[in-house]
C-alpha cells in the first residue's frame, strides 16, 4: 500500500480538531474526513466514523493493524504540519 496524495484543509475555528484530511492510497482508492485532532499528549488521526443508533460513533474506514495505522497516522501528521508552515490557509495537495 502506498499513500499516493494528501490534501489537507485546515479548520479555522477554535477547537480539538486541526484539520480534515483526505488520502489517495496506491491512486485508486479515496478515503475522505481523517480528522486531525490535539489530544493531551499530542496531535492524533481519527479515522472518518458516523454516529450509529445507539448513539455510539463507529469508524466506516480504518486499518486493520497497527503498523498501517501508524504509517497513516505519520504521513497524515507529516502533511499536516508541512501545511501549517505555510502562510495562506488554502488547501494543500502534495504527493506523498
Amino acid at each position: 500500500m502506498q499513500v499516493t496524495d494528501v490534501r489537507v484543509r485546515k479548520i479555522a475555528k477554535e477547537g480539538k480538531m486541526k484539520a480534515v484530511v483526505s488520502i489517495t492510497i496506491d491512486n485508486v482508492f479515496v478515503i475522505h474526513d481523517i480528522k486531525v485532532i490535539e489530544g493531551e499528549k499530542g496531535l492524533f488521526i481519527a479515522m472518518p466514523s458516523k454516529q450509529s443508533a445507539d448513539g455510539k460513533y463507529r469508524d466506516i474506514a480504518h486499518p486493520i493493524n497497527s503498523e498501517t495505522r501508524n504509517e497513516l497516522e505519520r504521513i497524515v501528521l507529516e502533511h499536516y504540519e508541512k501545511s501549517a508552515l505555510q502562510e495562506d490557509d488554502s488547501t494543500t495537495g502534495t504527493t506523498a
